[in-house]
């Protein structure tokens, strides 16, 4: 007995002065940080982060350190911003400073600082650049993107003709339209829904959007330099994402065969002709592999966002039949029966507007935001945050602030409503982020989201063979993401 005491006493003493050291030492180095729990070695603050989502364990720690905090996710530094003053005073009033773009373990390995959406510096200040100087001129000359969009719609709304009122499942259905016009606008093509090849890249993209919420993937994040020469199913996510490359890699050939410098037809001509003019500058960003992945980024983005907020609506709108009318009542008033939508009808019609901005307030699908970086050491509400940092500027406690909507938590058009029943703006209507990283899409996402569902809404009648106080429109979780649970979707020709 008196030899084990011997040898555990000392032991005890030991370990207790390690961790004084490393509380004292994190202690200093968290002085100019924000706030925030103690992190353990190696697993940082993954403790206290063990809630039923990623979300609600952040508004725990927020409720205790205040709307700026710092977390640790593995042996990462994350400063977390709560609320719409915090997020606007780091995003759009310091926009420079927190314009970085944090770069995630499996990002880096698969886009290795490339493409548009996970680039920095000059990269990402051209490509950004060149995507909202093309964005801007889609159809290049010959059709409108609205006129695109309108095309798609019909070859949905015939879809769901034939579904003669049964009820279906609206997830693949929308996928497939919403990314045939992103289609468009990258490619210069749509493709039939019965395209193998297309349908594919759609299974491909989704496989990985579902995969990005797996333990495996989150692991990976964290222990990049272990679970790299780790077996497992992660490795699946980087052998998808490899298969996309090839595919978008294939049309990239097939515009090079036929491109008309004269005459570009879409995304990839013009990116193809930058290119040429480029061709002998040695730091040019404009390559194939940026033209890959600034593809890829604008397909998922474009693709995965919009059909996610257009599924949710639907569900809403299920759940709300009164609201449902309220908009078709205003469809006939405006447009009627004879022709399609157009986006000039928005401005007459203040309750749609309202209800889809409400929509995308309240769904809020990418709540914790795309993480940003700080470009350069930068001070913050008297904070010192070194050069690099990520930072969460989380997004549905801006949408969900209830300093800027009253009761936040319902789902009530009137939030984007005045006095007079005229469409009205909010400073806190962030669901595309805001400053230097918000959506290079915005603009082609609020078309489609007003044309797709008035041109629905104006065709059919919605119902679903459960009652709408059955509908449950609570949200599932998957990794950065929200989606609605599923449901049974019917439309009766009006």
């Amino acid at each position: 007995m008196d030899l084990w005491l011997g040898f555990t006493f000392p032991l005890i003493l030991l370990t207790a002065f390690l961790l004084f050291l490393l509380r004292r030492g994190h202690n200093a180095g968290q002085r100019s940080l924000p706030p925030g729990p103690l992190p353990l070695p190696l697993l940082g603050n993954l403790l206290q982060l063990r809630g039923p989502s990623l979300l609600q364990s952040l508004h725990g720690l927020r409720d205790k350190y205040g709307p700026v905090f710092t977390v640790y996710l593995g042996p990462q530094r994350v400063v977390v911003l709560w609320g719409y003053e915090a997020v606007k005073e780091a995003l759009v009033d310091q926009a420079e400073e927190f314009g970085g773009r944090e770069g995630l373990a499996l990002v880096e390995r698969t886009s290795k600082g490339n493409g548009l959406f996970f680039s920095n510096g000059e990269t990402w200040r051209q490509l950004r650049r060149f995507a909202l100087s093309t964005l801007r001129n889609f159809g290049m000359g010959k059709r409108s993107i609205e006129e695109r969009i309108q095309e798609e719609i019909q070859y949905l709304l015939e879809e769901f003709r034939k579904t003669e009122g049964t009820p279906l499942d609206p997830t693949f259905v929308l996928r497939r339209s919403v990314s045939n016009v992103i289609c468009s606008v990258v490619f210069g093509a749509r493709f039939s829904y019965e395209d193998e090849a297309f349908q594919t890249l759609l299974n491909l993209i989704q496989a990985n959007f579902r995969r990005v919420d797996t333990v495996w993937v989150q692991l990976y994040n964290l222990f990049p330099a272990v679970m790299n020469h780790l077996p497992g199913p992660h490795n699946r996510l980087f052998e998808n994402f490899a298969e996309q490359k090839r595919y978008v890699a294939g049309v990239v050939q097939k515009h090079r065969e036929t491109l008309d410098p004269s005459s570009p037809r879409d995304y990839t001509d013009a990116f193809l002709i930058r290119m040429q003019q480029e061709e002998n500058d040695p730091d040019t960003k404009f390559h194939h592999e940026n033209l890959v992945l600034s593809a890829l980024d604008l397909f998922f983005a474009g693709t995965e966002t919009t059909s996610t907020t257009l599924r949710y609506g639907l569900l809403i709108l299920l759940k709300y039949p009164h609201v449902t009318e309220r908009i078709q009542e205003e469809i006939e008033r405006v447009i009627g029966q004879d022709r399609a939508p157009c986006m000039e009808d928005r401005t007459k019609m203040p309750y749609t507007d309202a209800v889809i901005h409400e929509i995308q307030r309240f769904v809020d699908i990418t709540p914790l935001g795309v993480p940003h970086s700080v470009t350069r050491d930068t001070q913050f509400r008297g904070y010192a945050i070194p050069k690099g940092t990520a930072v969460f500027p989380i997004l549905h406690s801006v949408l969900h602030d209830p300093t800027q909507f009253e009761d936040p938590e319902t789902f009530d058009p009137g939030h984007f409503l005045d006095e007079a029943g005229g469409f009205q703006k909010k400073a806190a209507f962030m669901p595309f982020s805001a400053g230097k990283r918000a959506c290079p899409g915005e603009g082609l996402a609020r078309m489609e989201l007003f044309l797709f569902f008035t041109a629905v809404l104006q065709r059919f009648a919605l119902s679903s063979p459960a009652r709408p106080q059955d509908l449950d429109i609570t949200p599932e979780y998957h990794g950065f993401g929200k989606v609605p649970r599923g449901y049974q979707l019917r439309l009766v020709p009006r």
